[in-house]
């Protein structure tokens, strides 16, 4: 169900980022030709940009494709890796928790007070803040469920060491 979701969240990133494209193309085409442009598009893509950044988290985090930095690691045994790998989940997912915090508490208070973006189109604030907590909140989940996952792992003798990225990277072409 969890990776419904996620993909659910990745397909809406990619329509913010159509989105996106359409807008500033449309808006640059205004401004060239007519000289006018799309009213609040400037908070248009605001909006879109948190989208596209937030709602792909938890299908990057059940990837474990987040960035690394493993010149270190990579020398060290594979049980040492494997508890780091767990480490910085637990890491990730105590920094994590604030910015939910911050997210629930702006999304609700937006939520409650119906305010909006002053502009011509007079756009509500809420929809943005509501996609930050709901991404945030998957990758949190994700990430947790992952913690979860390889300590079990490692507590039945397995590996969790992340898959080499450069090999599904030639996989995919």
């Amino acid at each position: 169900m969890l990776q419904r979701v996620e993909r659910l969240l990745l397909d809406l990133a990619v329509v913010s980022i159509l989105g996106l494209g359409l807008l500033i193309t449309g808006n640059v085409v205004l401004r060239a030709v007519f000289n006018t442009g799309i009213p609040d598009a400037i908070v248009m893509v605001r909006e879109l940009m948190v989208a596209a950044i937030i709602l792909p988290l938890a299908a990057a985090t059940a990837a474990r494709t987040h960035i690394t930095v493993e010149f270190l690691t990579k020398m060290m045994p594979l049980r040492v890796q494997d508890r780091l790998i767990v480490f910085g989940s637990i890491f990730g997912l105590v920094a994590i928790a604030p910015l939910l915090w911050a997210g629930w508490r702006e999304a609700s208070s937006t939520l409650a007070s119906g305010t909006f973006f002053f502009g011509e189109l007079s756009l509500p604030k809420w929809p943005g803040r509501v996609v930050f907590l709901v991404g945030l909140s998957f990758c949190w989940l994700r990430l947790a469920l992952m913690v979860v996952g390889d300590i079990r792992t490692i507590r039945a003798g397995g590996h969790v060491a992340p898959p080499d990225t450069t090999q599904n990277l030639m996989e995919e072409q």
